[in-house]
Formats: structure tokens, sequence, C-alpha cells
């Protein structure tokens, strides 16, 4: 059963050496992340799964090992997610940036898996793939990368659109309170219009913690560069 959740934001920018000048501005969100991760290792789980969204081509499961990097970002900075054999597919880059977040905070509590989840999947599908990361094992957590909408600002990279501050207002309360009817009730569609990268792994999230009992804080929330970040941590 899920037993502990972090919710993180999943942009290449929270990599120091990828954000180089502007790294400070996102130091907030480091540090709330560290926390929420902090709130996973308490949990002692047996089993950490990294979850965030994926193309098509980098859709599903990723072992233990599995490899990644920043060099589309003209940064040479690899990653791995946890100790182990090479897997035979480089990670994308939400689990990159997860495989970061676990490797700057040390990460040894419990072994560690990585799942793409493709950006376009339904809700039911999401839910359904929680419930079964939950049935993985006796004490599972999860680590959820993605953002909220990416059109918060005219400078953003899907420019303004006057609903996004509304959606991310929805997934920010959501996120906060742990409630997984409210991520599960979240518009696929408009989540696509409005560029939410997160939707899909947040609904996953929602799936795994249905019958769980968690509690839920909200440790950040911005929008900087226009799109919406989050750190929630729930046990």
């Amino acid at each position: 059963m899920l037993v502990a959740a972090a919710v993180c934001p999943a942009p290449p920018l929270l990599v120091p050496e990828v954000a180089a000048g502007a790294a400070a501005e996102l130091g907030d969100a480091r540090t709330a992340c560290s926390d929420a991760l902090a709130v996973l290792a308490a949990s002692r789980p047996d089993l950490l799964v990294v979850v965030g969204a994926a193309d098509a081509d980098h859709a599903g499961p990723y072992p233990q090992g599995s490899r990644g990097g920043f060099h589309g970002f003209g940064v040479d900075a690899d990653v791995r997610l946890g100790a182990g054999e090479e897997g035979p597919r480089t990670l994308p880059a939400s689990l990159a940036v997860g495989a970061w977040l676990l490797g700057r905070a040390g990460w040894g509590a419990a072994p560690v898996e990585g799942l793409g989840v493709a950006a376009p999947a339904a809700p039911e599908e999401c839910l359904r793939t929680g419930r079964e990361l939950a049935a993985r094992d006796a004490r599972v957590a999860l680590l959820v990368m993605g953002d909220g909408s990416a059109c918060r600002t005219l400078k953003a990279p899907g420019y303004l659109d006057e609903r996004a501050a509304a959606f991310d207002a929805a997934a920010g309360r959501a996120l906060g309170s742990a409630d997984t009817a409210a991520l599960a009730a979240l518009d696929a569609g408009l989540a696509a219009e409005l560029q939410a990268a997160g939707r899909a792994p947040w609904q996953v999230l929602a799936g795994a913690a249905e019958d769980a009992g968690l509690d839920g804080r909200l440790l950040y929330e911005d929008a900087p560069y226009g799109v919406g970040y989050f750190v929630a941590a729930w046990s």
C-alpha cells in the first residue's frame, strides 16, 4: 500500500548546472523538494517509484540503475536511478530530474524504480496504474514529478491563457490536501491545452492513494517562468 508521496516539479532548471546564472531563482523549490524527500525516507518504504510524464517512446517502467542526463541542455551531467545495472533505455527528463533530486539527497532508504507515464494517458488509465503501483509491496512510496500549467504569463512557454491560474489553483489545493478525488477530476483535455505536464502523474498518485488515508501539505507553490510549480508531501 502507499505510505507516503512527494510531489515535485520536473523542470531541468532545478539542476543548478542547467540553470547556470539563474540557479538561485529555484532555490526555495529545491529546499522544499529536500523536505518532501525527507518525508519519504521517514516513511520507511520497501519500494520507491519515481513517476513522471514521458513521450510515447519513453513511457513505461525503468529498473533501478537506469541512467539519464542533461546533455540536451548543454550540460555534461549524468544521473542514475539508484544502484544497479544500467538499463537499456535512457530516463526521460522528468525521471532524470527525480533521479537528480534523489542523488542530491543521498537516497538509500529503499530500492528505487521509475515509471514514465504517457502525457495523453486517460485519467482512468492513470488511476489504474496508481492502484497497481500501490499493490507492488507492503510499503510503497512515490516521488511524483510534474508541473502545472505552462501558460501563466505572456512570457510563459505556452503564452498566457486566462484559464491557467484557476487550473493551477485547483491542482494546488488538491495536492496540498491529499484530495485524491479532486486530482482524479482534473480535466485531461484542459490540462493538455494548458501544457500541464503534471496532470497524468498526479492522477497516478490519486489512484495509488485512494484508500491510503494520507494527509497532505503544500510546501511550495509558485509560477516562475510562467509555469506552475508545486511541492507537496503526503504521509
